[in-house]
């Protein structure tokens, strides 16, 4: 078991406190002492320079899945060079009629350092790597790997 913390900060800062006022500007900040500007989606009076929780949803979903690919690959003697994903999601109603990041659709880009695996097995570490993420074992929302051939 392991325990993982972050820091949600906002202050109002003295500034006009309205529906449609406030700053929706605050700030993560991690053990490690990373921090991240963040805000609501720009639908939702954020600020589009800074990331937005739903951007770092698809993110962390992306990035786990990169990182245990990664994990498997090298396990299998298959050397990654680059790793690239234009990943996205997809928010609208859900089931239960709530808005929710329901669809979250990766597309990685591998260029290999040796010789690339078959297809066959290039689609049994993406499933693997599914099966294996934290994040995506976490979540309900439907992920799907494009993974060109």
């Amino acid at each position: 078991m392991s325990e993982h913390r972050a820091k949600i900060h906002w202050n109002r800062e003295g500034k006009e406190f309205a529906p449609k006022e406030y700053s929706r500007e605050h700030l993560w900040t991690f053990e490690g002492g990373s921090e991240v500007r963040a805000s609501a989606a720009p639908g939702y009076l954020g600020d589009p320079a800074l990331v937005d929780p739903e951007e770092a949803f698809v993110a962390a979903l992306s990035s786990c899945h990169m990182l245990t690919f990664l994990a498997l690959a090298a396990r299998d003697g298959f050397v990654v060079d680059d790793y690239e994903d234009q990943a996205s999601g997809v928010m609208e109603r859900n089931a239960e009629k709530r808005m929710a990041i329901t669809r979250v659709t990766l597309r990685p880009k591998i260029t290999w350092g040796s010789e690339a695996p078959s297809q066959e097995k290039l689609d049994e570490l993406h499933a693997n790597a599914h099966k294996h993420c934290f994040i995506a074992n976490s979540v309900k929302t439907e992920i799907t790997v494009e993974a060109p051939a």
